[in-house]
């Protein structure tokens, strides 16, 4: 029975991990921009394919390949800024959300549809990955789940000390509190959102190299992370990053245990009821607050 359980909490806090990392991305860039990035999905593929690409194909070390993964997805982000983002804030920001959300959903289809015309629809196996186990107290942990905490609590630690210690984050953080007062203030709101989103393309380059290590690489890899995201998100709060980290790894564990005791058809339904449960109890989620700033 311990056995048993350990391996629900194990496997429990490796999916809350990935669930986090998936998360901040995308509640970092509602918060900051009030921005629904539909196009988060593809940007994780893009990492974990990248990834592949670097050290299967080129053969240079694994190292290489994860940075890649993070420059890729970065670079992607702040290419949706410059080519899209940017140009709907100049021309209708009264429908920004709306139009955003639309664009981006066509841009994740055809970054998907590139991979899959690139790549083929065969799953791959993603080389970024820690064989083996160790025990402890007589419990196996596998070093590959061992691997993506210890990754998502650095990544976190480092979003953290960027937006609570640095100037950038000081400007992030005042620009997500009142757009229109940071302006007043000097600060680049501009300069911000390209930031944001830069930075939310790297962390879903990295979920992108994690989420295909656990399982394999395909097209779709980006779907279901996302999808999660989005409900932990919204159960958290939108733009609430503490929040969503929380909700991440309960709603993780939760799933975990209801796809032991009822089978794995049950876990994302659960979700779904959790979802709808707070929507009524607290509209505004667990942690949000009662009225979200538009653009």
């Amino acid at each position: 029975m311990i056995d048993i359980l350990s391996a629900v909490i194990i496997a429990g806090l490796t999916t809350g991990a990935l669930y986090a990392l998936a998360t901040v991305g995308l509640s970092l860039v509602w918060g900051s921009m009030g921005m629904l990035n539909m196009a988060h999905a593809a940007l994780l593929t893009l990492g974990g394919y990248v990834a592949f690409t670097v050290t299967t194909s080129l053969g240079l070390p694994v190292p290489v390949g994860f940075l890649a993964a993070v420059l890729a997805g970065a670079l992607a982000g702040g290419l949706l800024y410059l080519l899209v983002a940017r140009n709907l804030l100049g021309h209708d920001k009264a429908n920004f959300e709306a139009n955003v959300m639309i664009a981006t959903v066509g841009i994740g289809i055809a970054l998907e549809n590139a991979i899959l015309l690139t790549y083929g629809g065969q799953p791959l196996k993603q080389p970024i990955s820690a064989a083996g186990s160790f025990s402890l107290a007589g419990i196996g942990i596998p070093y590959q789940n061992m691997l993506i905490v210890l990754v998502v609590v650095v990544m976190m630690a480092i979003v953290a000390f960027l937006l609570g210690r640095t100037r950038m984050g000081r400007a992030i953080r005042a620009t997500a509190q009142n757009r229109e007062a940071a302006q007043l203030m000097g600060v680049a709101v501009n300069r911000v959102y390209f930031q944001v989103l830069v930075l939310s393309g790297a962390l879903a380059g990295i979920c992108g190299v994690m989420v295909s290590s656990m399982t394999q690489l395909s097209p779709p890899l980006g779907n279901d992370p996302m999808l999660k995201a989005f409900i932990m998100c919204v159960v958290a709060g939108l733009g609430n990053l503490p929040g969503a980290v929380a909700a991440a790894f309960g709603l993780a564990m939760l799933e975990a245990f209801v796809e032991y005791v009822a089978g794995a058809r049950w876990g994302f339904p659960t979700l779904l009821f959790v979802v709808i449960a707070v929507l009524i109890w607290r509209p505004a989620g667990l942690f949000g607050r009662i009225q979200i700033r538009r653009m």
